[in-house]
């Protein structure tokens, strides 16, 4: 029975459909891309007992194979069917750097908190990014707009990970102001996991450089595009029109303005939720903040290609999605689109 054309007309159907595809399509790349690391785990595993405990060849050889459940003599063709199977069965397989343990455990362990920190730090700077960008474009030209424009593209072009390095060199040593030895981690030692007031602020207390560089980083990005966007939509005939009705300027502002200024943004807002989860790699790793950037770097040092596998995989899916809903919740905020598509 054929699909009836309307439904792959759907604009919800198709771009699910693409989504699907392009995460396949990174899956694959992954997977061979990860094999193409010089070594493997098992090589790993024995040149380092055979380095650091003098352990002669034979020995490590025959520890390694006791204790990997990987084996790099399988046939690369079926280690792919059983990549694919087991995504598809939900099942990441198990991590060779710690034995026993799956992928899927060690990836619900840190996820949650790199999620914590990335997901707040990224409210908090678009949130005042938006507000500042529309300041600076009612302002523009005046001390405001060249002040905030100047920080902000200043702060861009710093790389994450080396303001997380300037915050620890000048807040901890040189100043003194940050207990980088107490901060440090993801939780106080004592502190578990649980609906109280005591462990929300320590959680926030051990997330807040993470939080303050992911800030840093990125509001000013987001102010210089709300700026750039309202500036346009500040000279539409539309606008001109409000305000020649006699509309307030703050009906003008959150009606006409903010709304349409906004739009293009959806899908950066998107887009960066997802990159920023793969861009924590070394900002935790500094902070030595037990999230999935951390994993993945210990991981890859390891080469423990199932961990790796399975958080790049969770990196990409979340892209996609973030992508997906973006494009679903701009179709609804500008149905122009859904039109267009139909017509063409």
């Amino acid at each position: 029975m054929s699909i009836p054309r309307r439904i792959w007309r759907s604009y919800v159907l198709r771009r699910i459909l693409r989504a699907i595809f392009i995460v396949w399509v990174v899956a694959t790349g992954v997977f061979f891309l990860v094999r193409l690391l010089p070594g493997n785990p098992v090589d790993v595993y024995i040149n380092t007992q055979i380095g650091q405990y003098g352990m002669t060849y034979d020995a490590a050889a025959a520890q390694a194979a006791a204790l990997f459940s990987f084996d790099p003599g399988t046939p690369l063709w079926q280690q792919y069917l059983d990549y694919l199977g087991g995504i598809v069965r939900g099942d990441f397989g198990m991590s060779i750097l710690s034995p026993g343990t799956s992928v899927t455990t060690k990836i619900a362990t840190h996820l949650p908190w790199t999620l914590f920190s990335v997901g707040i730090a990224l409210i908090i700077s678009v949130s005042i990014g938006l507000l500042l960008g529309m300041t600076m474009a009612y302002r523009r030209g005046g001390f405001l707009d060249h002040a905030i424009s100047t920080i902000g593209s200043t702060l861009h072009a710093i790389p994450n990970y080396l303001l997380a390095l300037m915050i620890v060199v000048f807040g901890a040593v040189q100043l003194g102001i940050i207990n980088y030895g107490q901060i440090r981690g993801k939780l106080s030692p004592g502190i578990e996991p649980e609906f109280s007031l005591a462990f929300v602020q320590d959680a926030f207390y051990h997330a807040s450089l993470p939080i303050l560089t992911y800030v840093l980083t990125t509001v000013g990005t987001w102010a210089l595009i709300m700026k750039s966007s309202t500036t346009q939509i500040l000279g539409e005939d539309y606008v001109m029109v409000a305000r020649a009705r006699g509309l307030t300027d703050g009906r003008i502002r959150t009606s006409y303005v903010g709304r349409n200024a906004v739009l293009p943004l959806v899908a950066q807002i998107a887009t960066q939720a997802g990159f920023v989860v793969g861009g924590a790699i070394f900002v935790e790793k500094i902070f030595r903040y037990e999230g999935i950037g951390i994993t993945l770097f210990d991981s890859v040092q390891a080469r423990d290609y199932p961990v790796i596998q399975g958080v790049l995989l969770i990196v990409t899916i979340t892209v996609v999605t973030a992508n997906l809903l973006s494009d679903l919740v701009y179709s609804v905020l500008d149905p122009r689109i859904r039109s267009d598509e139909k017509e063409a």
